[in-house]
């Protein structure tokens, strides 16, 4: 099944429901209550024989990027899965397009997801995501909370 999965949330607080199909459904708010103007869509929107996704996003940051912290946490069924994180973008030398992006300015960029190395019991996920602007952690630039439901096992 070919499925295309997009949402655009702008609204504090609010869930956005943004894909549906027979194995697979997403929804997102954000962590905060600050105002985002973030787009990301994936296609297919399934999560069943598919080895890469195309993704897109597209951002508009609320501060100068020059200094990106991620950290990503998976729960699945109420259980830690994952924890990562990593520093994107140090200053110099920096890999990644939103790396050195002005506050206002619109970052767009396409990257694959590989879905075929993580296979997807069926269950409950929550998937935090946090952007911070320093390495102590105390200055978040995004946080978006992301729901996955896996209606059936993908193997």
């Amino acid at each position: 099944m070919v499925g295309l999965f997009l949402f655009i949330l702008f609204t504090p607080g609010v869930s956005e429901f943004f894909c549906t199909s027979s194995d697979l459904e997403m929804s997102s708010t954000f962590c905060d209550s600050t105002r985002h103007d973030f787009m990301f869509n994936v296609t297919p929107c399934s999560i069943m024989d598919t080895s890469v996704w195309k993704a897109s996003l597209t951002w508009v940051p609320r501060n100068d990027i020059t200094f990106l912290k991620v950290i990503f946490n998976v729960w699945y069924d109420g259980v830690k899965a994952l924890h990562w994180k990593d520093v994107l973008c140090s200053g110099a030398d920096d890999e990644y397009s939103v790396c050195g992006a002005l506050k206002g300015e619109t970052v767009a960029t396409s990257f694959h997801i590989k879905g075929a190395r993580t296979r997807f019991p069926k269950g409950n996920y929550i998937i935090i995501l946090q952007g911070f602007s320093d390495d102590s952690e105390n200055n978040m630039l995004i946080c978006v909370n992301f729901t996955m439901i896996v209606k059936q096992d993908s193997f």
